[in-house]
């Protein structure tokens, strides 16, 4: 069925009779109360907006790893050139936005929420317009929007490389969607132009999810060039991004070649074949359901395959809806901290599934009842999300009593065992968050941190070494506080072998370690801050601790800003 007002055009035969079913604006018509024309948009922007500024009106415990996008982005803020004052695995695309942010609000951890909030905006603008330029039902695109800022934007209130390489994704493939079905050829290769410079960007972010961006954009090019003959666009689009790249790469030389990873020496992959096997086939369960769930859904919906075949939006909608899936499955394995780094996945299979499923059970979302009840079911499937912040307030209203010692019963009382209580925590250095406290200096404004970091904080500054120094420190700080670089305050070393961050294998190597080494047995700096972490892989390496004991004073040590507090803090002097 095909004609100028037919909205979708595919055929159905998911019952004997009638022999085919489509969607035409006349059907559309139902009687009911329906939202109309910008009333979607203002409702879908307001669900993007309003819940991406939550986080602007809180406060926050110190974040795990968090000092990496800080530290990047004080750098670039401060006017250093990536791979030539300092090196990194990953390109700078990542703190290209933090840096904008510290520019304008000054360089407290507090300006990554700020910078957060705009990045969470972008993403959800981003699955907006994919959805709209894929002709996806406004009622089913309301809500798929509500299910990906529940399911992936809500909660990311700090800036994180695994999740900016998506967002940069999210907003190439917009454009690249506009393009296909811009009615005029130079407007097209404009949105065609702004695709390549995000999907490079997604790349030039992190390679695994930059990476597998840019081959779903061939892929969806390949097909779109196969349908409307215009067989220039793909390599027009890879000729784009090339050009973007040596814009980017070039003036980086030669220090990108060594920082960069593209799995040269002294960079390994850290991937074998058994963690794809094993992570897929034995885990995975939400990607492997989704998956089946499409495929029943196009196979119950499509009569004629030569006929849907040739409906691109339909098409596209299903390239982009698998290959999402697909994306994610991969991503869960080289991007694999933290473990919520792919379910992005969610809202692009809920929407293709909503649409099929509502085209063959002859469902109108448009209309506000079967929205109402729709969005219930959305927010009671996403509650994890929300509940977390509901619940505070019903914990003050209905109070657990507190549990008696375990270790020491009362005799005139029976031990009470619940959910609450029966594994029993033996760490005893853990320092829970609810006794947290808030620092008095200016870049740790609205995050609290375990009291022994602030307290250990303030010992830092009016040690003699800081308080009486004249001349600017020579300052090595390898642990988490990098913020302390402003109120110290001392300058980041830079360099071609000065690593953006110290993680042995990953961000500096046995070169570097050796430079550091050598500059610690020289007795080079006037204050060491080190961070000793057992439980990782020489997060901060080890051997350099070893050189500090020999060649230093230690003055003072407390916790690192942690969560679960199980590493320590140590202050060197010469």
């Amino acid at each position: 069925m095909t004609g100028q007002d037919t909205i979708y055009s595919i055929t159905f035969a998911p019952f004997p009779s009638p022999e085919h079913y489509s969607y035409s604006k006349s059907q559309m018509s139902m009687p009911g109360i329906s939202l109309q024309g910008r009333k979607w948009t203002i409702t879908e922007s307001l669900i993007i907006i309003v819940l991406a500024l939550v986080p602007l009106f809180v406060t926050f415990p110190y974040r795990v790893n968090i000092f990496l996008s800080w530290e990047g982005a004080y750098r670039i803020s401060s006017g250093q050139i990536p791979f030539k004052d300092f090196g990194s695995p990953l390109g700078y695309g990542f703190w290209m936005i933090p840096a904008l942010f510290f520019k304008i609000f000054g360089p407290e951890m507090i300006s990554l929420v700020k910078a957060q909030v705009l990045v969470n905006i972008m993403a959800g603008f981003a699955f907006r317009s994919i959805l709209k330029s894929l002709d996806v039902r406004p009622g089913i695109r309301l809500l798929s929007v509500l299910v990906f800022v529940l399911s992936y934007s809500f909660f990311n209130f700090w800036p994180w490389y695994n999740h900016t390489v998506i967002v940069f994704e999210l907003v190439g493939l917009s454009f690249l969607f506009k393009s296909f079905f811009s009615d005029s050829r130079v407007r097209s290769y404009i949105w065609m132009a702004a695709a390549a410079l995000f999907i490079f960007l997604s790349l030039f972010t992190k390679q695994d999810g930059g990476g597998m961006a840019f081959m779903l954009s061939l892929l969806f090019l390949a097909y779109n060039s196969f349908q409307t003959r215009r067989w220039i666009d793909l390599p027009v689009f890879v000729a784009m991004y090339a050009f973007i790249a040596v814009i980017f790469i070039a003036p980086l030389m030669p220090g990108f070649g060594y920082w960069f990873n593209h799995g040269q020496a002294p960079h390994s992959s850290r991937l074998a074949f058994n963690d794809f096997t094993d992570e897929i086939l034995g885990n995975s369960n939400w990607i492997k359901f989704w998956v089946v769930l499409v495929i029943f859904c196009l196979v119950a919906g499509v009569k004629q395959w030569s006929t849907w075949l040739q409906q691109r939006k339909d098409v596209l909608f299903f390239l982009l809806t698998l290959g999402i899936l697909g994306e994610a499955a991969i991503f869960q394995v080289t991007s694999y901290t933290p473990p919520d780094n792919n379910i992005f996945f969610h809202s692009f299979a809920f929407a293709f599934v909503a649409t099929y499923l509502c085209r063959l059970l002859q469902v109108n979302l448009d209309h506000i009842k079967p929205l109402l009840a729709a969005t219930v079911l959305v927010l009671f499937w996403w509650s994890g999300t929300w509940w977390k912040y509901v619940g505070r307030f019903t914990d003050r209203l209905f109070p657990v009593p507190e549990m008696a010692d375990a270790r020491h019963p009362d005799p005139n009382h029976e031990n009470v065992v619940n959910r609450r209580n029966f594994m029993l925590n033996d760490d005893s250095t853990d320092v829970p968050v609810s006794t947290w406290v808030f620092s008095d200096l200016k870049p740790f404004r609205k995050i609290y941190m375990p009291e022994s970091t602030v307290k250990g904080m303030d010992r830092l500054m009016n040690l003699p070494v800081v308080k009486d120094h004249k001349e600017e420190l020579k300052v090595l700080n390898m642990t988490e506080l990098t913020p302390l670089a402003v109120v110290i305050p001392y300058k980041p070393e830079t360099g071609p072998d000065c690593p953006l961050w110290y993680h042995l294998g990953v961000g500096m190597f046995n070169k570097q370690l050796a430079i550091y080494k050598q500059k610690v047995q020289d007795h080079y700096y006037d204050l060491v801050i080190y961070e000793y972490a057992p439980g990782l892989n020489n997060f901060f390496p080890f051997a350099l601790r070893d050189e500090l004991k020999t060649h230093y004073h230690q003055v003072d040590s407390f916790l690192a800003p942690r969560r679960p507090t199980n590493a320590i803090i140590e202050v060197y002097v010469k």
